[in-house]
């Protein structure tokens, strides 16, 4: 331990392995970045992106292809909405003064899935002390029993109330801006299910929309991301007791969006 105090003082940056898997993006490396300036062993699992066929029929067996589709419908609307929230996207930025352009002094290994049999032994060759995940598949049962240090997932949503995806929006939604925000959780088999670890709570700008909402939530949420693998690091992950009613979310279906977007002014 002592050996471990030393390094600390004398880099100013906590020691200790930690392994980020992403299927990368600007998010995931504004959070890279503020984890790269605190601690001093980072190296980054990034896998290849899902295809949108196959996000497509996934979905569909879950929900139907009518909300498959319409689903798939807004996350083409959200990329191309993008180019025309650069202004309040550079804002956020500024603000809470973080980067999304990647380090290249960062270790970068690409991988095709991190439930591939080929990437978990890669990941467990690493000897990570933390796995942290953002922006990523789903760990399957058998490749989350098989990393033997705590993951911890970064969720742009408060849980237990807004698991799943777009939590800004549907807290926004339902008129329930109190709970904007993001969570810090341990990962267990079920969707953003884990022990809480720590969770922040924004207020979005009237100019903030769908294409807006994550940005903000993970530029303002480094802090206690860094809070949460600094506790794993030194053994002593402390669980939040939060209670409510928990329900999972997707994207909203076109025609959602552009009602409430129309009708409400919440985009």
């Amino acid at each position: 331990m002592a050996d471990a105090d030393n390094e600390t003082m004398t880099t100013g940056k906590q020691s200790g392995r930690v392994v980020v898997v992403t299927a990368g993006g600007e998010n995931p490396w504004i959070m890279i970045n503020a984890l790269a300036a605190r601690f001093d062993d980072i190296v980054v699992l990034e896998e290849r992106p899902e295809s949108k066929g196959l996000f497509l029929r996934r979905r569909a067996r879950k929900l139907g292809w009518p909300m498959a589709l319409g689903q798939l419908a807004t996350m083409v609307a959200s990329r191309f909405g993008k180019r025309f929230t650069r202004k309040r996207a550079q804002e956020i930025l500024r603000h809470y003064g973080v980067s999304a352009t990647p380090d290249q002094r960062v270790p970068l290994r690409q991988v095709l899935s991190i439930n591939d049999g080929e990437a978990v032994s890669h990941l467990r060759q690493l000897a990570p002390e933390v796995v942290f995940l953002i922006s990523c598949r789903m760990l399957k049962p058998v490749t989350l029993a098989q990393i033997p240090c705590p993951v911890v997932n970064f969720h742009a949503g408060i849980n237990p109330r807004y698991r799943g995806l777009m939590g800004g929006y549907w807290a926004r939604v339902s008129n329930d801006v109190a709970n904007f925000g993001a969570t810090v959780h341990l990962v267990d088999e079920g969707v953003d299910t884990g022990v809480i670890l720590y969770q922040a709570r924004q207020t979005p700008d009237r100019r903030d929309t769908m294409h807006t909402y994550p940005l903000l939530q993970t530029a303002a949420s480094t802090d206690i991301v860094i809070a949460a693998l600094d506790d794993a690091l030194k053994g002593r992950l402390r669980p939040l007791d939060v209670a409510g009613p928990s329900q999972q979310w997707y994207h909203p279906p076109i025609w959602t969006w552009l009602w409430t977007g129309i009708r409400r002014g919440i985009w």
